[in-house]
């Protein structure tokens, strides 16, 4: 009997084709495979092929090469490495320093920049990445403070392996300031390590708010998750880890140089780059 159904009607499926979308620091994916939900926390190369670290909202790490698999805001793309930044040429970095025209990053030194966490460590690098990299000084996070004695000694501070630390809530009295005297006790911290700080509870707020349209951050209630208590005073979505990090991501997209962030912030880095840069005893 014909149905009248053509040779096209008996073909293989139609291969469906997923969008290409380049990855970006602090996108939420979700593995299909696994089910692993995570922010993008970095993007590397590995054996040739470009792979990516999610977090899941309890701080577990997980590995994925880029590709098929992966849903994002529930919907399955293709994920491809990020592309590169191509902007107008500037006399100026975001830092505010005389743009240094065709030089190389210098090789990294031993001597580093400790800050808190994370999001300190993408908020000095959007601003102070190009001086940094043409003085090879890489910074890192500490994820806290609570052993910066020990984390200290086990760096071994030297003339030529020098810690410029930045703290939050460093502030006569507090818990960070008592940290920070105890960790100076270190052999070798005297001369060779320099610990600063800045009054926010959070690196969040020495981001001007005028960069989110209002004259003041959000107060926080006592005993509340101070993150979630400034995305919730916002208006934005607060309900987890992955919220938090748009959160993040939002604020930080709208810092473009250093008239951006506070003085008391902008200072403190300033001073550490100065002291990790200048050779000891010429300063």
């Amino acid at each position: 009997m014909d149905h009248g159904w053509g040779a096209q009607d008996i073909s293989a499926p139609r291969r469906v084709t997923l969008p290409e979308v380049p990855v970006e620091r602090d996108m939420v994916l979700e593995d299909v495979q696994s089910g692993f939900v995570g922010a993008v926390v970095r993007v590397e190369k590995s054996g040739g092929l470009h792979v990516m670290v999610l977090e899941d909202r309890r701080g577990r790490h997980r590995t994925f090469r880029l590709g098929h698999g992966f849903l994002l805001d529930g919907a399955p793309v293709q994920l491809v490495a990020p592309r590169p930044v191509t902007t107008a040429a500037r006399t100026r970095t975001a830092s505010g320093s005389v743009r240094v025209e065709g030089a190389r990053a210098r090789t990294a030194r031993a001597s580093r920049i400790w800050v808190e966490g994370q999001h300190d460590a993408e908020l000095v690098e959007k601003v102070w990445g190009d001086d940094l990299r043409l003085e090879g000084i890489v910074v890192e996070p500490l994820h806290g403070v609570d052993d910066l004695e020990g984390a200290i000694r086990a760096f071994g501070p030297g003339p030529t392996r020098r810690l410029g630390i930045l703290v939050d809530h460093l502030l006569p009295g507090t818990k960070e300031s008592r940290i920070a005297q105890q960790a100076m006790t270190v052999p070798g911290a005297r001369d060779h390590v320099l610990i600063v700080g800045h009054p926010y509870v959070d690196v969040w707020q020495a981001v001007k708010p005028a960069v989110l349209g209002r004259t003041a951050w959000p107060v926080v209630p006592r005993g509340q998750d101070w993150k979630t208590g400034i995305l919730a005073g916002l208006g934005w979505p607060h309900q987890d880890q992955a919220a938090v990090a748009q959160g993040w991501k939002r604020i930080l997209g709208g810092v473009g140089s250093y008239a951006d962030l506070e003085p008391s912030l902008l200072g403190r880095v300033e001073e550490v780059i100065d002291f990790l840069t200048v050779p000891p005893g010429t300063a």
